[in-house]
């Protein structure tokens, strides 16, 4: 892999540890650093990233808005939330938008298979997490769906990206991506995450 990303946390041990546990498994990540939200912000209208580690608990954040704040800068930003609070505030996060939650007392296997996760499918969440999502959801998956996107759905709950259905169904990425919001909407659901589960609710 050799994407970019940007870690922000206020602590150095906690950037510098962070970034060699990433980089004794990637090598080729290429990797900048921020210690407040200012500075996050910042680099993100000078460069392009393809993942931020963001700590929601160091100088200047703005908690849960900062996810909105921050995508609004760069649309394609995926944001993987690290902190060490508990599982009930990640979610507030992921119903933010945010693409991921990573707990502070990871395992270096957990932090490098988060950031691999979400740089090839999209999202990283705990197992223990999708029940809690899901909890916190009311959803009506019995709306119906049109047959084009229900094939959608279920392209996207086996873990097919835009692209790769683009190319099976033979549509351009942005119909995709509007067929994608549709279902979103229909199931009231705001992730891959709950999608997926709304799948195996259905079957």
């Amino acid at each position: 892999m050799n994407e970019k990303i940007l870690i922000a946390d206020d602590r150095y041990v906690v950037r510098a540890g962070t970034a060699l546990v990433l980089e004794s498994a990637y090598p080729d990540l290429k990797i900048d650093f921020a210690e407040n939200y200012e500075q996050v912000q910042q680099h993100l209208h000078t460069q392009h990233y393809d993942l931020l580690l963001l700590d929601i608990d160091m100088p200047g954040t703005q908690y849960k808005k900062m996810i909105s704040e921050l995508k609004s800068i760069q649309e394609s930003l995926k944001i993987l939330v690290f902190s060490g609070y508990d599982k009930n505030v990640a979610i507030q996060y992921i119903r933010e938008g945010a693409e991921g939650y990573l707990s502070k007392q990871s395992s270096e296997e957990e932090i490098q298979e988060a950031v691999k996760s979400v740089i090839e499918k999209g999202y990283y969440y705990p197992g223990e997490l999708i029940g809690l999502i899901i909890q916190n959801k009311k959803s009506n998956p019995s709306e119906k769906l049109s047959s084009r996107e229900y094939e959608i759905f279920k392209l996207l709950a086996n873990g097919s990206g835009n692209l790769e259905i683009g190319n099976k169904l033979d549509i351009q990425m942005s119909t995709v991506s509007t067929y994608k919001k549709r279902i979103f909407k229909k199931l009231n659901i705001s992730n891959i995450a709950e999608l997926i589960k709304v799948h195996e609710m259905m079957h």
